[in-house]
């Protein structure tokens, strides 16, 4: 059995993925150190997001689901609507916000719906 590492190491990692593909990423705020849940808002600087939140999976492993969908993006105030409601039933819940025209989410782990890669398997369907 694997064990999960905690969340402040892995948002660190992710932070830093992102940093060195050249992109921005943000903590915007703090959950549970070693334990807390992670909410990644993914914005293309058009007013478009996406929001990743964790897949509704009780395992060790990290999975996300990606609203409004697979390689779909919202108006970005919707998606700032969804995080606000999350963040209001969760006081240890993480939030990340990821800036990248791109529109690259760099996860690693597993997105529901799509392709595995670190998410930067929607580079050619995006201009920059």
């Amino acid at each position: 059995m694997q064990t999960r590492l905690p969340t402040h190491v892995w948002i660190d990692a992710l932070v830093r993925r992102v940093q060195v593909a050249g992109a921005s990423a943000f903590v915007v705020q703090k959950g549970d150190r070693e334990r807390g849940d992670v909410v990644v808002k993914l914005a293309t600087l058009d007013r478009m997001a996406a929001l990743f939140r964790p897949a509704p999976l009780f395992s060790e492993e990290r999975e996300f689901e990606r609203s409004p969908g697979p390689y779909e993006f919202s108006p970005e105030f919707e998606i700032d609507e969804q995080i606000n409601r999350l963040r209001s039933r969760d006081s240890d819940l993480w939030v990340v916000e990821i800036e990248d025209r791109k529109g690259r989410h760099f996860l690693t782990e597993s997105v529901i719906g799509e392709r595995a890669g670190n998410g930067n398997e929607q580079d050619s369907n995006l201009s920059e």
